[in-house]
């Protein structure tokens, strides 16, 4: 694979042009792209009109830049992800239905959650992800059951820290971190008040595929005396969710 003069990959810089786009940031110009991806200009326009030119990458009439549809195209192709996002959306619907606020789906990757699949309602209580977004996993309702069931190498990682705190009801103390993953083992469900945002509340639950938790399920609802007594109906649709992978044959994202 052709290296540049620092000996840098092709393959990494297209990652970092890709990594310059954001949920903010959806459209950028090429001086935008060049600074943010670490890029000489002259570099991140050849590499902008080549990713381009096999669709990976659109221009707007205002010459600038997105992500484009052919990344959606392959993304979808023959990924795992989709039939966990498909299978899940009808359990995430019903979940709606009756609970409202926000039902999101996360998967593990890396030291982070990934949320794969997220339905929200007009007035529903304030929830900072998003499809595509990430967040640490000791942070999250969905990222503590995530990390429960995760590798004993993975966990002691992110037991070690640093912990970086979004309200001061985050977990940032490691021996805390550790107790609240054997509590979530013990009853079955995570619950965190006030973790991410003051005046929200998150509950999730693993969803098992074969015996093993390939997602979390999760809520997203307010910060009230209401909030506990959803977990039994969180828990009765990952259960379900994973009967229904487990009958695919299809294989489950990793």
């Amino acid at each position: 694979m052709a290296r540049s003069s620092s000996g840098e990959s092709l393959l990494t810089r297209v990652v970092r042009i890709f990594d310059a786009f954001g949920p903010e940031d959806p459209v950028l110009s090429v001086s935008e792209i060049s600074r943010r991806a670490g890029l000489p200009q002259a570099t991140a326009a050849r590499l902008v009109k080549e990713m381009t030119e096999h669709g990976l990458l659109a221009r707007g009439e205002d010459r600038r830049v997105r992500i484009g549809n052919r990344m959606w195209e392959l993304a979808e192709r023959a990924s795992p992800m989709q039939l966990l996002r498909e299978t899940a959306l009808q359990y995430m619907g019903d979940l709606q239905s009756v609970i409202g606020h926000s039902t999101q789906l996360a998967v593990l990757d890396g030291r982070e959650a990934l949320f794969v699949e997220r339905l929200s309602a007009p007035d529903a209580v304030v929830n900072i992800t998003h499809v595509g977004g990430r967040l640490p996993l000791h942070a999250s309702s969905s990222g503590l059951v995530l990390l429960a069931h995760a590798p004993a190498e993975l966990r002691e990682k992110i037991i070690a820290g640093p912990l970086p705190a979004f309200t001061a009801q985050t977990i940032v103390d490691g021996r805390q971190l550790r107790a609240e993953l054997a509590e979530i083992h013990r009853r079955g469900f995570a619950f965190c008040q006030g973790h991410i945002r003051p005046e929200a509340t998150g509950l999730a639950v693993g969803v098992r595929r074969g015996g093993q938790v390939v997602a979390a399920l999760g809520l997203v609802v307010p910060n009230d005396g209401a909030a506990w007594g959803l977990h039994r109906p969180l828990q009765l649709a990952g259960l379900a969710l994973g009967r229904a992978l487990s009958r695919s044959g299809r294989p489950a994202p990793r």
